[in-house]
């Protein structure tokens, strides 16, 4: 696990290892500049260029003093430096102030607009994190001249012009070959459209550690572990019952595709047992595709959840009256942990009282996951889908919180959301992921842990990660245009290798 912070943590970290533990901020920043310097340097070992040449545009903040630092260091490492300073320095931090003043005894050049149009390094030192305005004037004119100059681009904790804690773009922003950030990760930099600005990502450990914390730990984290850790326990003398059984009520009249592939899913993750509740037009079908499913009608229900560990509704059920009644059933007839997915949670949108009732439950302990992805979360929620992609954390937390809920936000960076729990990002997945089906088999991904033991959070984290992979894995073999949900389904198989 590692942590993502906003710039309001950041900040409070920073503070806390200077004034409470007691880290001085000059120190600080001069290891911030060794780390970015050391990038640096691993670009410039194959490079044969003599002299090296960097420009480093600097604003007059902390971020600034970061690069001045930097161009310090850059000219006892033997480069021609070239400091492009923007905005009044009337404004400049004490810090900056201190490290201009200490500049002065450097043969750095001093500008105030870039006086080549390559360079061997370019380096963005103008904002850092807090952004949080639209990027106008003199300040939008500096990024798209920025732009333009040839160069390896690194930027120093955050690509100036986009949002530390949205990854928004705020008019105008750097594109970073590298984005050397300190301390922690931050939101932006993996979330979209901040993540594609931010080239690599180095993390520099330059003494804020979580010793910083002093118990506010960040509010987001992503998981970078082997998959073989985040998978439930194998008991080796387990049989078929150990590992749980799944009741799945999915597919509609002649539209079995989504519960084969989300049964195929729970299976291939190593559930036990997994019951398909369908009409019994699609019997024939799933028998064929997969015959290790047993099979009921939604007549059935009442035996099912009696039988089942864990119940997951909603892949391809559609919106009629029996897939209402089957849903209905599935909240006020059982107490075991529940799933809900898809035309589901239309349902749930279109019938609020049942929504109710739901949030009622998970107050009282009921285990309850709810897998929307933005346009369904929009109708639960009654948000636009612009509305949802400005703060998609915030909005998921929310949701969450009104329906005691584990809500897995699904876009193409998703999000894990549940009280009193840190928000889980996902980073693993790819755009050949956004294919008809994908959804189905990772709702049966996490009804098929959940079914082994693992509660609806750690199986919800666990679960997209691992979809994730196997799509990575899929689009790797096969191509980003050419990957369907059953490729998805076929490479679970090998997520041990992952």
């Amino acid at each position: 696990m590692k942590y993502l912070v906003t710039a309001k943590e950041m900040r409070r970290y920073d503070a806390n290892a200077a004034e409470k533990i007691g880290i001085p901020a000059v120190v600080l920043m001069e290891r911030a500049a060794l780390a970015a310097l050391q990038s640096i340097r691993e670009y410039c070992l194959d490079e044969k260029e003599a002299p090296q040449t960097a420009l480093i545009m600097a604003g007059t903040g902390n971020n600034g003093a970061d690069g001045l630092a930097l161009a310090r260091l850059l000219c006892e490492d033997g480069f021609a430096v070239e400091l492009w300073t923007v905005g009044g320095p009337e404004k400049a931090s004490k810090l900056w102030q201190l490290q201009k003043r200490i500049l002065e005894s450097y043969p750095v050049k001093l500008s105030t607009k870039p006086e080549k149009p390559e360079y061997t390094v370019t380096v963005d030192a103008l904002f850092g994190v807090g952004l949080s305005r639209e990027i106008t004037g003199e300040y939008r004119e500096a990024l798209e001249m920025f732009g333009e100059i040839a160069g390896h681009r690194i930027a120093l904790d955050m690509p100036s012009g986009v949002d530390s804690d949205t990854g928004r773009i705020r008019g105008e922003a750097v594109r970073a070959d590298e984005t050397v950030t300190f301390g922690f990760a931050k939101r932006g930099l993996l979330l979209y459209p901040g993540c594609e600005y931010a080239g690599r990502v180095t993390v520099a450990d330059i003494g804020i550690s979580p010793r910083c914390f002093l118990g506010e730990k960040p509010g987001m984290f992503f998981c970078d572990e082997p998959v073989g850790e985040l998978l439930p326990r194998r008991q080796k003398d387990g049989n078929k019952g150990t590992f749980g059984k799944v009741l799945l009520i999915a597919g509609s009249r002649n539209m079995a595709g989504a519960a084969i592939l989300a049964a195929r899913a729970a299976y291939r993750i190593g559930a036990g047992m997994v019951k398909i509740i369908t009409p019994k037009d699609n019997r024939v079908i799933v028998q064929e595709t997969i015959p290790e499913a047993l099979l009921g009608e939604p007549e059935d229900m009442d035996t099912g959840m009696e039988w089942a560990d864990v119940i997951a509704i909603g892949p391809g059920i559609g919106r009629d009256e029996t897939a209402l009644t089957c849903l209905k059933k599935a909240i006020e007839e059982s107490d075991k942990p529940l799933l809900v997915d898809a035309d589901g949670l239309n349902l749930l949108s279109e019938n609020p009282q049942y929504l109710r009732r739901l949030a009622e439950q998970g107050k009282s302990g009921r285990e309850t996951v709810l897998t929307p992805h933005v346009g369904e979360l929009a109708r639960l929620t009654g948000k636009t889908v612009a509305e949802l992609k400005e703060d998609l954390a915030r909005c998921g937390c929310e949701t969450a919180e009104e329906t005691h809920a584990v809500v897995v936000a699904k876009d193409a960076r998703t999000l894990v959301c549940a009280e009193d729990r840190p928000i889980c990002l996902n980073v693993s997945g790819n755009c050949g992921m956004a294919t008809a089906g994908s959804g189905d088999v990772l709702a049966g991904i996490i009804a098929g842990m959940m079914a082994q033991g693992l509660d609806a959070f750690s199986a919800s984290v666990a679960g997209v990660r691992v979809h994730g992979l196997a799509g990575d894995a899929a689009s790797s073999r096969l191509g980003e245009h050419s990957c369907m949900a059953g490729d998805i389904v076929d490479m679970l198989g090998a997520i041990g290798e992952m």
